[in-house]
This record gives structure tokens, sequence and C-alpha cells, in this order.
């Protein structure tokens, strides 16, 4: 048996175990329980640039379906 075949194996046999490890071990009762915090404040993730990004977002589209559509179908060799 080569080297290659054996090294194929053992990632075959690797690949296949870790799953089945990671597994095992979050099924094992943690020390300590995980609790929600309390926040004082709410953040607000999007901000207020939503709304321009969209925009920004739309005029790019528009603008390669108007470059993509360019009638300019003249060769450029002779």
């Amino acid at each position: 048996m080569n080297f290659g075949k054996l090294a194929a194996g053992v990632a075959a046999v690797s690949l296949i175990a870790a799953p089945v490890a990671a597994q095992a071990a979050n099924s094992v009762a943690p020390a300590v329980e995980r609790v929600g915090g309390v926040s004082s404040s709410e953040e607000k993730l999007e901000g207020s640039n939503g709304i321009l990004i969209a925009v920004l977002a739309a005029a790019a589209v528009i603008a390669g379906i108007i470059i993509i559509a360019d009638d300019d179908d003249d060769p450029t060799s002779p």
C-alpha cells in the first residue's frame, strides 16, 4: 500500500470522526450555565444609512444594465 492511499484513508477517517467527537464533547453538561445579559440601551445595527445604501445599489444595477444594453455594436477589428 503506497503512502498516498494511506494518507487519503487517514484523511477520510478523520473527516468522519471529527464531527462525531465534536458532538460528543458538546453533549457533556457544561460546567457553567449560560444566562442572558440585560442591556440598558438598544443599538440600531442598520443606522440611518440603510436607505442610502439601497439607493446606491439600485443605481449601480441600473447603470450596469444601461452599459450592457448599449447599442455600440461596431466591430473593433477591420
